[in-house]
């Protein structure tokens, strides 16, 4: 009877574990099947993809085959001014101005389906998540083009990094959220300046101001040291030598929204017209380093001094952008009595 008795104890105690057993086995195959089907959806991968744009609306995007990431926005948000490394541009995603949409498509997906006021009806959208909430996330750096011959740089556009921080997708089995959702990188262009000088300068009789300008863009040299700029010849490789500040030899290029003459130049005031449009300042130079200027003097004839300048390692800098006009860069002569 004990014997019979123990054996129906240990039958029972196996059936609990073996019930157990497969109840856990059930759920891990039931989790596993309810993850792999939305594994799919949940992975959201663009990092190849080409960032574009839609010259008729704000719309941003990113294809791959049957996927299309689109992100609206103004272009004006994009600003060609670097931004604080520690402090992005952020932008709430507001799903009126600012929206964010990814879509599936039954075919191949091209720009006609994204930028057409009327996209073509092949291939059809067959699922779309909507981002209801979320940050967007900007940073701006420049983009620079190097000639390494004299190592000058000349900005060419500015590259804008999009990520989209703590989005959340709106989609037909529920939300689905990131914490960090990299966009990509989305390019626009600069201003080319053009540096179309001819070397020639004049300076100003009273205010010895120093300039140099051609159609529509100047670079001159106020409150330049009087001890740079003296009717003696310089010996032979030994120019005069300074330093480029705010304060004293300040160079400054400016680009205008007009045609410069002669006269725009060693007024009492600066005049109105034609408006600066851009204006760029030279960086404080270092002794020995960067920002110095020289000076040659020769004498022209009789009575006049030839002084030519040039820039050693200078950078220009407007808010965070600046690029160097390279290791020395000839300004140009002009002629004194």
């Amino acid at each position: 009877m004990l014997l019979e008795q123990i054996k129906n104890s240990i039958f029972v105690v196996n059936s609990i574990k073996m019930k157990r057993f497969l109840g856990a086995l059930a759920c891990v195959f039931a989790f596993n099947g309810c993850d792999d089907g939305d594994l799919t959806l949940e992975t959201i991968d663009f990092a190849d993809a080409t960032t574009q744009s839609c010259t008729t609306n704000n719309i941003i995007y990113k294809l791959k085959e049957k996927e299309a990431l689109l992100f609206e926005i103004p272009k004006n948000s994009f600003e060609n001014e670097p931004t604080d490394p520690n402090s992005p541009d952020v932008i709430d995603i507001d799903n009126s101005i600012y929206r964010v949409v990814y879509r599936f498509y039954d075919g191949t997906v091209s720009t006609d389906n994204i930028c057409n006021t009327i996209p073509p009806a092949i291939p059809a959208v067959t699922d779309q998540w909507t981002a209801t909430s979320g940050k967007i996330q900007i940073i701006t750096t420049a983009v620079k083009k190097t000639n390494t011959t004299e190592n000058s740089t000349r900005i060419t556009g500015y590259n804008h990094n999009i990520v989209f921080k703590n989005i959340t997708f709106a989609k037909n089995s529920g939300t689905q959220v990131y914490e960090t959702f990299p966009f990509g990188d989305y390019v626009t262009t600069a201003t080319a300046l053009p540096f179309g000088f001819d070397k020639i300068a004049e300076q100003c009789p009273t205010s010895k101001q120093i300039y140099n300008y051609v159609s529509g863009e100047s670079i001159t040299i106020d409150n330049i040291d009087p001890t740079l700029i003296v009717n003696t010849e310089t010996p032979l490789n030994t120019p005069r030598t300074g330093l480029i500040s705010s304060l004293k030899n300040k160079l400054a290029y400016r680009l205008y929204s007009g045609v410069l003459t002669p006269s725009y130049f060693c007024g009492a005031s600066v005049p109105v017209l034609p408006a600066i449009s851009e204006e760029w300042n030279a960086v404080n130079g270092v002794a020995g380093v960067s920002g110095i200027i020289e000076v040659t003097t020769i004498k022209s004839g009789t009575t006049a001094f030839k002084h030519t300048i040039v820039f050693k390692n200078a950078t220009l800098k407007k808010g965070n952008s600046e690029f160097r006009l390279g290791d020395s860069y000839i300004y140009g002569e002009f002629l004194t009595f």
